[in-house]
């Protein structure tokens, strides 16, 4: 359900800016001289291959292109090869394709434009919940279920730099991305994969100095392409990186009506904190090292729902240390997650006939404990290979078990009667993931 975390937009406004070629042109610069690669959440590329020029060396337009692929080895071994809660990762004991995607992006002139599409499983776990397509008619899924973005705007020459935005976005929500291959780990935490990965509406980005940003969006709703009733949601993104080695962030979200037929208010705010402790970027031994935190809350209330029993608190910690030049790296990170009400949580099994389901009934709040190490090789830019050990455990039934979670033998199509899914209170694996990003 989350979203992914949107690039800092400094790049947005710098690109812009460096393209100008009048006499307004301002020298300002958000962020400039920042290395700002290493962080939790952003793209790591330094070198940008695909862009086309002007004559005058003005970046006009640049082309990306990202794949990401994995295998999946859980030590359930489920029947049916779905690996469950996790929109990262849907596959299990099997080779998977995640995301192809390719883009162009231009920034030339002042004016802002993009337009991403993308093909693969996580597109399936991610747009397919989306609801709000029966919202109405003229509407469908298909519409928009391969844009991973698009958007238009114009960049304006105020202070260090003022962008008006309108489409659809990766939500600014979290502190971790939906490009998994700009994360510290593969799979994502918790609190970042219960929560929205994708906006439609507007966002008007401010850079008041070198320092800051903060943006203001209003859009149709938490992860819908449209609007669930006549209410849009408000929100707020604020960036303060004083230096190249601490990042802090606050991001707000609210909505009166993000229900269908329903009153029931939604709030949510997280926070972040990313600070790198140690560089030596010359060295063959420990060459940079940091760290990151984010922390969850929020909650939905009336119309007969009490935010004391749906509410989401959860942090996520993870340390990260770079080696051999920044060749390679190793990332431990833990989180943990209550959700009572599971009004954010993801279903185990289609079959409403299930063990969690049932704990849930019987009044049982949701708690979570996650667990991974990381390992990357990453011999350039735009290739990264990963190896992850992954550690999951709740109070209640959540994870699939050998039994699997969709029919008794494994297949959509054989009857579920009186068949319960296999869930169990703690899960492992191990995925092998490679990627490339030009």
């Amino acid at each position: 359900m989350r979203p992914f975390h949107l690039l800092a937009g400094a790049m947005l406004a710098t690109l812009s800016l460096q393209g100008q070629t009048d006499s307004t042109a301002t020298s300002k610069i958000p962020f400039e001289g920042m290395d700002l690669t290493w962080i939790n959440g952003q793209n790591r590329q330094s070198d940008f291959p695909l862009q086309l020029k002007d004559k005058n060396g003005d970046v006009i337009l640049t082309g990306v292109a990202y794949v990401d692929s994995y295998y999946n080895y859980d030590f359930h071994h489920p029947k049916d090869n779905t690996h469950t809660i996790s929109s990262a990762i849907g596959r299990s004991n099997e080779f998977t394709i995640n995301m192809a995607s390719i883009g162009l992006e231009t920034n030339y002139k002042n004016v802002l434009g993009k337009l991403w599409l993308q093909y693969g499983q996580m597109g399936a776990i991610v747009q397919d919940l989306d609801a709000t397509v029966g919202h109405g008619r003229n509407t469908n899924i298909s519409n928009l279920k391969y844009i991973r973005e698009a958007s238009a705007g114009y960049h304006f020459d105020v202070a260090y730099g003022l962008n008006l935005e309108a489409g659809i976005f990766m939500s600014y929500i979290g502190l971790e991305s939906y490009v998994l291959g700009e994360n510290w780990s593969y799979q994502r935490s918790s609190v970042c994969d219960f929560t929205p990965f994708y906006f439609q509406g507007a966002r008007l980005q401010f850079f008041p100095s070198k320092y800051l940003k903060t943006e203001i969006w209003l859009l149709n709703g938490w992860q819908s392409y449209n609007s669930w009733n006549q209410s849009l949601g408000l929100g707020s993104s604020t960036y303060w990186r004083p230096n190249e080695n601490l990042q802090v962030v606050a991001n707000f979200y609210l909505n009166g009506k993000d229900s269908r037929n329903s009153d029931v208010a939604r709030l949510h705010h997280d926070n972040s904190v990313v600070y790198r402790y140690f560089r030596d970027k010359a060295s063959n031994g420990i060459s940079q090292a940091a760290f990151s935190l984010n922390s969850h809350y929020g909650f939905q209330s009336g119309d007969g729902v009490t935010a004391k029993d749906n509410y989401l608190l959860g942090s996520s910690f993870a340390n990260r240390v770079w080696f051999a030049k920044n060749k390679l790296a190793l990332t431990l990170r833990g989180d943990i997650l209550t959700n009572p009400g599971a009004y954010l949580a993801f279903s185990p099994s289609p079959v409403a006939d299930n063990d969690f389901n049932d704990a849930l009934a019987a009044g049982k709040d949701l708690k979570m404990f996650q667990g991974t190490a990381t390992f990357d090789v990453m011999p350039n830019d735009f290739a990264t290979f990963r190896l992850e050990y992954g550690y999951r455990s709740s109070n209640i039934p959540y994870f699939a078990g050998p039994g699997g979670t969709t029919s008794p033998d494994g297949w959509i199509d054989t009857p579920t009667t009186s068949w319960r899914p296999d869930l169990r209170k703690s899960e492992n694996r191990i995925t092998l993931a490679v990627s490339f990003r030009l």
